[in-house]
């Protein structure tokens, strides 16, 4: 297995144990996949641990492509329920839906009036998504969405970001807008850093192990849902692409199919690739698909199954989700408040 414990970049010093973190997935989609789980879920649970956690679903950045509304709601609570079953607990960390912080849009608009139109444009996922739909048709908000994460990060001053690889800019955006605004105004926010696992493993998609496993996948089958009754899973697995050849060897250029097939083995079981490459020489593909289907069926379950069971009562899990909005408000209202003295508006009188 690889070590996934949350390391910096740059080789700065991780935060000491006790500061804050704050992470967050898009729920954009009726489950998480198996990436989402061990590429970010897995991490969180063990970062809880050791930091102040604060992990929230961004339903504000869903809406920069047009969301049917109950569709969203459902969504929302879906995403909600499978940060719990993963093992996140709302009584060590503060879990809550963006929205739910009005702070967030707040600080938004003041980083956006901070940002400039080049340092916008530059950012890949903008440049990405523009170039699939074409300019003319990305909305302004997909434009200013990394600003609406940067304010995400900063409101709760916290010491570090867990987040992929792919994700680092934005932490770097973030940390470029604290600097700017600490220079103009002075000492405001915290500047944090960007915590990547280490050797964390890619999980990639079963039917095109050349791309990232990810919700906007060209075929259901090639993703692993949290949400995937035992038979999808098992099923997914064995219909896997796999490689020319017979030999089960993890080689990632020449033997795509089989190495996804392996480092997510590998991840589920706390095992080495190498290790499973003993076990399984002479042996089948096939062999190596059904084993890894038992394994996921007995690992993603449990996760299912309590999902669907806090689900079954959308009030309690409401209530758990106000529960932690008011907590990350305590903090969000003190940064913006701060943040709105220092830029000169006038504090409202009392009533």
């Amino acid at each position: 297995m690889t070590d996934s414990t949350p390391m910096p970049a740059d080789d700065a010093a991780p935060p000491e144990p006790g500061a804050r973190v704050l992470s967050g997935m898009q729920p954009s989609a009726d489950s998480l996949h198996l990436g989402n789980y061990l590429g970010a879920l897995v991490n969180w649970v063990r970062i809880q641990q050791q930091y102040d956690a604060f992990f929230f679903i961004p339903d504000l950045h869903a809406i920069t492509v047009p969301q049917p509304p109950e569709e969203l709601r459902q969504r929302v609570r879906r995403t909600a329920a499978q940060y719990i079953a993963a093992g996140i607990d709302p009584e060590r960390s503060t879990l809550f839906v963006q929205s739910h912080v009005p702070e967030h849009a707040q600080l938004a608009w003041v980083l956006i009036c901070s940002t400039g139109m080049g340092e916008a444009a530059r950012m890949t996922q903008f440049k990405d998504k523009a170039a699939k739909q074409g300019a003319d048709h990305a909305g302004v908000g997909l434009f200013t969405y990394p600003m609406l994460q940067a304010a995400d990060i900063l409101l709760y001053q916290p010491h570090g970001v867990p987040v992929g690889e792919d994700q680092k800019q934005h932490v770097e955006l973030s940390r470029d807008l604290a600097q700017r605004f600490n220079h103009r105004y002075g000492e405001t926010f915290r500047i944090p850093q960007p915590m990547i696992p280490e050797g964390a493993a890619r999980i990639y998609d079963l039917q095109n192990p050349g791309a990232k496993m990810s919700k906007s996948a060209e075929s259901p089958s090639g993703l692993l849902n949290l949400l995937d009754s035992d038979k999808q899973l098992a099923k997914k697995i064995k219909s896997a692409v796999t490689d020319d050849g017979t030999e089960i060897r993890f080689d990632r250029e020449n033997k795509p199919g089989v190495s996804n097939l392996l480092a997510i083995y590998a991840e589920l079981a706390g095992r080495s690739t190498d290790q499973l490459q003993a076990d399984y020489q002479g042996r089948m593909y096939g062999h190596l698909k059904v084993d890894l289907a038992e394994l996921a069926v007995a690992r993603l379950g449990p996760v299912r199954d309590r999902a669907l069971q806090l689900l079954e009562d959308p009030a309690e899990l409401d209530a758990l989700l106000a529960k932690g909005a008011a907590k990350a408000r305590t903090v969000a209202s003190e940064t913006l408040k701060d943040v709105y003295s220092k830029l000169g508006f006038l504090p409202a009188a009392a009533a």
